[in-house]
């Protein structure tokens, strides 16, 4: 198994949907490359994101991305549907510079890449998000999500 963090707008939509994809075996919502280890105090420069564990010989970072794709805008900055702020950017990061130089590459080939706003870097730091964002929308189905529900539910 291995581990990639993607970051789309607020986890709770980005989780439900990630967690269903062929290939992957967890997720975590969380927050990447703050600068503390903690959930208290001011914001800290994280983007809230859902850590996926996914077995490669199943689905690739490619593949990964490319499912990705389909629940962002990867063109708006800091925006991702009615929630906008730094901490609702869109990006990939990985331990793993494999992961990261295949996200890379995945964005280069597109046609758009020139106007794709997705941070790809690697991952300097991650904290668990607290247990009311764990599942949020499994436990609380009608609470509000960017991304509409019959593409949260396409791949389950």
């Amino acid at each position: 198994m291995e581990v990639i963090y993607f970051a789309g707008g607020c986890l709770w939509g980005v989780q439900a949907f990630i967690k269903t994809l062929p290939g992957v075996y967890g997720t975590e919502a969380g927050r990447a490359n703050g600068t503390s280890q903690s959930l208290k105090g001011p914001y800290d420069g994280y983007a809230e994101c859902v850590k996926t564990t996914f077995d490669p010989t199943v689905v690739s970072v490619t593949d990964l991305m490319d499912y990705f794709f389909e629940i962002i805008d990867p063109y708006s900055v800091n925006k991702q549907g009615i929630d906008s702020g730094v901490k609702y950017r869109t990006g990939v990061y990985s331990e793993k510079i494999e992961h990261v130089n295949e996200a890379r590459e995945f964005i280069a080939a597109r046609a758009d890449a020139s106007r794709i706003m997705v941070e790809v870097s690697p991952l300097q730091n991650y904290v668990k998000s607290a247990e009311e964002h764990q599942d949020r929308l499994d436990k609380h189905p009608n609470d509000q999500c960017h991304i509409p529900k019959a593409l949260l539910h396409k791949y389950k």
